[in-house]
C-alpha cells in the first residue's frame, strides 16, 4: 500500500534513474495525472500509481 501524501526532497540529485522522492519525478507524475501538488514539496497521489508510470517518470 502506498502513502496518500508524498514529501519530496529539496533538490534533485540528477542520478539515473532518479529516486522515488525526487521533485522532478513527482512533477512528471503530476503532468501525467497521477498526483496533485499540495505545497512546494508535497504531492497527493490521486489515482493508483501504476508501476510502469513510476518507472517511466524515473527513467528519463
Amino acid at each position: 500500500m502506498s502513502p496518500s501524501r508524498v514529501t519530496t526532497k529539496k533538490k534533485c540529485c540528477q542520478d539515473g534513474p532518479r529516486c522515488k522522492r525526487c521533485p522532478v519525478v513527482w512533477k512528471r507524475l503530476e503532468k501525467a495525472g497521477h498526483a496533485e501538488r499540495i505545497s512546494k514539496s508535497q504531492y497527493r497521489i490521486v489515482t493508483v500509481l501504476p508501476k510502469p508510470a513510476l518507472k517511466a517518470a524515473r527513467a528519463r
